[in-house]
């Protein structure tokens, strides 16, 4: 992961997430998907947040598995959280990862999908395919708190 790749905020300040954690109806598809097949959009953002060196469906089958046989999947599914609030430098809100993923995964789950997608990723062809049409994810820049404005 290079700093070439569009993945690194270098500015030093956390950016915001582009949508809110309890934003989850503002993409309906998601948050449906989420709620009734929640493999498929994690393994989707996983493959995208691991750069292609694991597979939707792999990720996908190891949070069944682990969803199936133990209550503990927010300890899977939160260090993927982690994972991409690293690479773009996000805000580590409204507490840290893994509350976050215990007590609202679904929710966190929706969030971090809708980020991937608002920086520009089809989360539906993969990471191999959004690399072949030049989707490397854009870089949202940080607001400025009381920055001035026309």
């Amino acid at each position: 992961m290079g700093s070439d790749d569009g993945f690194l905020n270098n500015s030093g300040n956390e950016s915001p997430w582009s949508s809110g954690l309890c934003d989850c109806f503002s993409d309906m598809g998601s948050c449906c998907c989420t709620a009734w097949c929640p493999c498929v959009p994690f393994g989707q953002a996983s493959e995208i947040i691991d750069e292609g060196s694991t597979s939707c469906f792999g990720n996908g089958l190891i949070f069944c598995l682990i969803a199936t046989f133990t209550p503990c999947i927010c300890l899977y599914t939160c260090s993927y959280r982690s994972r991409l609030r690293k690479k773009y430098n996000l805000k580590e809100t409204p507490c840290n990862d893994c509350c976050v993923h215990c007590w609202c995964w679904s929710c966190a789950m929706c969030q971090e999908y809708r980020e991937l997608q608002n920086r520009g990723f089809n989360m539906h062809i993969g990471w191999q395919e959004n690399m072949q049409r030049g989707n490397k994810g854009i870089e949202i820049p940080p607001t400025v708190p009381g920055q001035m404005k026309r």
